[in-house]
């Protein structure tokens, strides 16, 4: 096989995976079961979904260390073992305490270790102008699998029953995983991108440096990102909590499962958009753009009381969030290397997760006090703007060969 069809290869395997890992985005079905099925409360029901997202972002750090030291097939392989034993070992659970621990702390930690070493692998098989197409595709499979995950995990509780769901879907989802992973491989030392110009020009050529985690995090450019990074998905992740509430408080609307399909088909959508359109015009210009759209997406959506309207703020939610997801991997391997590629971009990816906890808390507090999400969808505007000052302010790190910093 050549160099060509193993990096195709490599990359269809990685979207597989992601695809798998989207079992994360079951929970909302499998919440809603433990509280009507097992008389959990609510708030009980979100702990172990809490604890998952924490492990996701924070196992993305050696999840990249080791999938750049030895690769990313045995990385994957022991993060597909550990999401599927979580989930078996849930679908045993009594407590709250058990489902948190398997699901939780288990399944979460596996599916950030494999998550993490998805995502480089490909793009090290390809040319910088396609790293951004490259990221987008393979993280597009875990915007896209709600789609399908949600109503497969509905169709088991509603036949099987709860428990069994999870430990079905565990062996599903595991081996699944287990059998994607021993095709996904870094290129070999050495490797050439066939079809790359011989000398690389433009950004490519001026930022030839690999940084180590060390190096990065002694960088400003690092903290703009990591910012830029945590603030840009805020909004996002503030909808995608509390799409059901928002769509009953504001539009009256009880079935909301339909609007989280089509937020799940932007935010794939964007995934995939975005990564082009940061290949074509560059990676600042997209995010603007995105920042900007969603600012002002969110100033408007106390305006979106009915359901085409409701529609229209869902798309462009899930367009402009899911654009960062395949932008940021690709700007983090732009500014400081693919050698720790893996790394650093768990480093970044870190601010995802914080995110994922204040975005949806945030709103919750605010609604608790005001009885509203509009303050909410104010305070998530003007974090974009700042996130905008961010990406005008941001130039790229100096290089050992240069006299100063690159603007991009």
């Amino acid at each position: 096989m050549d160099n060509a069809s193993k990096a195709w290869r490599v990359t269809w395997c990685a979207i597989g995976v992601n695809l798998a890992l989207g079992m994360i985005y079951a929970w909302s079905v499998f919440a809603a079961a433990l509280v009507k099925d097992l008389g959990f409360t609510k708030t009980q029901a979100q702990v172990p979904y809490t604890i998952a997202l924490l492990m996701l972002a924070f196992l993305s750090v050696p999840g990249g260390r080791l999938q750049d030291r030895l690769g990313p097939r045995l990385i994957i392989t022991i993060g597909g073992l550990l999401s599927g034993i979580g989930m078996v070992i849930a679908g045993f659970a009594e407590s709250i305490t058990i489902f948190s621990i398997a699901f939780g702390i288990i399944s979460g930690s596996g599916i950030g270790l494999a998550y993490a070493a998805t995502t480089p692998a490909a793009v090290k098989w390809f040319p910088p102008q396609k790293r951004g197409l490259i990221s987008g595709m393979v993280v597009a499979g875990v915007g896209l699998a709600s789609v399908y995950v949600a109503p497969m995990t509905q169709y088991f509780i509603n036949n099987y029953g709860v428990k069994q769901a999870f430990w079905m879907e565990g062996i599903i989802f595991g081996l699944v995983i287990l059998i994607m992973s021993q095709f996904i491989s870094n290129p070999p030392d050495g490797y050439v991108v066939a079809g790359s110009p011989a000398k690389s020009t433009g950004l490519a050529a001026k930022l030839s440096r690999d940084y180590s985690p060390m190096e990065m995090l002694a960088t400003p450019q690092f903290w703009q990102i990591w910012l830029m990074y945590g603030f840009g998905s805020v909004a996002g992740l503030m909808i995608i909590g509390h799409l059901a509430i928002i769509a009953k408080v504001q539009a009256n609307v009880a079935w909301a499962f339909i609007f989280v399909s089509i937020l799940s088909i932007f935010n794939a959508a964007g995934r995939v958009v975005g990564g082009i359109l940061s290949d074509k015009i560059g990676r600042n210009k997209t995010l603007i753009a995105m920042f900007l759209l969603q600012a002002i997406n969110m100033a408007l959506f106390k305006l979106y009381t009915t359901s085409p309207l409701l529609i229209f703020g869902i798309a462009c939610t899930g367009i402009a969030y899911g654009s960062l997801l395949s932008i940021f991997p690709a700007l983090t391997f732009d500014y400081f290397g693919l050698k720790n590629g893996g790394v650093n971009y768990g480093l970044v990816f870190t601010s995802w997760g914080v995110a994922g906890v204040i975005g949806p808390i945030m709103a919750g507090r605010i609604v608790d006090i005001t009885k509203s999400y509009n303050s909410a969808f104010m305070v998530a505007a003007g974090l974009l703007i700042l996130s905008v000052i961010f990406v005008l302010t941001l130039s790229a790190p100096i290089q050992k060969t240069e006299d100063k910093s690159i603007a991009v």
